[in-house]
């Protein structure tokens, strides 16, 4: 539910006084969420009924050294695939007694590697310059 949602539910209470177990009870959602509504809305006014953002959001708990070992993984030539990759990092997990990240965080780790740097590891300093050098060079005659 957004907060406009939030604040139609909540507007009963807040303007016309009707207490919130009767709201709890005539809206089907629950008395505590609805008091903490209630009170995000009295500290922030309108902006605090919006939904926030995880704090842990976009990233890993994961050891660093598990997403360098990811990320040589992916930067390797021929690039293995990503069950490839996930399996070689299983097994590293398991003797260093590691956290087995899963088959989605391999990908994003991967996934998330710069574009230039894949392609300097894959394709070569060649493939590099071509797509990535601001400039054109031209050797003059």
């Amino acid at each position: 539910m957004d907060a406009d949602g939030r604040w139609q539910i909540l507007r009963l209470h807040v303007e016309d006084q009707i207490p919130l177990a009767a709201l709890a009870r005539d809206s089907g959602i629950g008395l505590r969420t609805l008091e903490r509504w209630h009170a995000r809305y009295r500290a922030a006014g309108f902006e605090g009924l919006r939904s926030r953002p995880r704090a842990d959001a976009g990233g890993h708990h994961l050891p660093a050294e598990l997403v360098t070992l990811i990320e040589g993984l992916g930067l390797t030539k021929p690039r293995p695939s990503i069950a490839a990759i996930h399996r070689a990092v299983a097994k590293v997990c398991a003797a260093e007694r590691w956290p087995v990240p899963s088959y989605s965080v391999v990908w994003s780790i991967i996934r998330g590697l710069d574009p230039g740097m894949v392609t300097l590891a894959l394709e070569g300093a060649a493939s590099y310059r071509d797509k990535y050098e601001l400039a054109l060079r031209r050797a003059a005659d």
